[in-house]
Formats: C-alpha cells, structure tokens, sequence
C-alpha cells in the first residue's frame, strides 16, 4: 500500500530526515526561516520565504511556507482516493515546497498527533510526510496548525552557506504566527519584520544602486 503522498514518503537526497524522533545535531540554521533578498532572482525563490527543517554537513532541506500551487487540498485527497466533508479542509491552499521533487508531499505543522513518519523539529513545529495525517486532518482531527506543501527546496554542502555569504538571504527565527497564521502574501514582509528589516526599503535601495 502506498503511504506517502502524491507518491511516496520519503524526503529523498540531499536531506533525509530520521523519523519518529526530535532532531539530533540541530545547526543554528535549523529551525530558521530564510528569506529572500530583494536582489535574489531566481524566479524560484524571488521574495520568498522558506523554512528550513533540517541543515547539516550533507546540506540543507527547507520548505517555502509562501508559495500557492494550482491545487487545494481536496484535490490532494481525490489524487489519493480521500474525501473530506470539510469545506476548510478541502478549500485549504498547498504550497509549492521548492522545485525539487514537486510530486512529493510534506505536511508542516504544530505538534500533536502520532503519524508514521514524522520529525519534530522544535517543540512547536514538525513536519510529517506519511498518509495518516491526511487521513486525520480530512476528518477534522489532525493538528491545529497544518501547512501542506508539494516539493522541496535542498541545498548541496556548502551551498546555503555560500548564498548567506553572497546577501542572498536574511535568516530571523521562525515563528508559528509566520508560519501559519500570516496571509501568503504578507509572509515575505512579516518574516524580515522579526528582525527588524524593512525588505521593501531595501528594494527601493537596490533600485537605485
């Protein structure tokens, strides 16, 4: 039987996270929120905002947290032969993760709940990856805050480090007010706020440099 969704549940390289267990070796990255630069281009990233679960010697696996799909959540459901009878449930925006692996699914969330395969990154967020929290967030019982997100973003070792240094990114502490309760398109501006940055000052800036 299939558990993952769309298709599996595996994180896959450069990140593979451990399971059913807090996070061992943690970085001070981890459990950041990185935020775009307004001179970032890539149109993969430009003003976004991405929350970074898990940093180490082998890179580095984030998820953006202000990204929309083209897909509610109750087309998740159907593609996996669910049904929700909840119009919040089935209504709910996902995300665009990253461009890695977008037939991948990721649920980021508040802490509660057993599920199969599940990694508590900090004592206010996790991120699960397995069928039984779609299965319990359909039927109104999952966790309090979910995000459900289609792909990743990863980075080979040394290659986050290396856009830090080139002001690719502003790195703030992630909050669950950013993370889940923020409207999409304030994200960008809100995250930078935790750090006292005003990005579209600095896009202003930039614009006449």
């Amino acid at each position: 039987m299939r558990r993952g969704f769309p298709f599996s549940a595996s994180l896959g390289p450069p990140a593979a996270l451990a399971y059913n267990r807090a996070m061992a070796d943690t970085t001070p990255l981890t459990n950041q929120l990185l935020i775009a630069m307004p001179t970032l281009r890539d149109p993969n990233f430009a003003r976004g905002v991405a929350f970074l679960c898990q940093h180490g010697e082998d890179g580095a696996m984030g998820l953006m947290i202000n990204r929309l799909s083209e897909y509610r959540l109750g087309d998740v459901l159907a593609q996996m032969n669910m049904h929700s009878e909840l119009a919040d449930v089935v209504d709910a925006p996902v995300l665009i993760g990253g461009p890695v692996q977008p037939e991948r699914g990721f649920v980021l969330h508040s802490p509660g709940g057993e599920w199969e395969s599940s990694f508590r990154i900090s004592e206010q967020i996790a991120v699960t990856t397995s069928r039984d929290i779609l299965v319990a967030m359909a039927a109104g019982k999952g966790p309090r805050h979910a995000v459900v997100t289609l792909g990743y973003s990863g980075w080979s070792p040394g290659q986050l480090e290396q856009e830090l240094y080139e002001n690719h990114w502003l790195t703030a502490p992630a909050t669950e007010h950013v993370l889940f309760e923020t409207p999409l398109e304030e994200r960008w501006e809100a995250a930078a706020g935790l750090v006292g940055v005003n990005l579209f000052q600095l896009a202003s800036y930039a614009g006449h440099a």
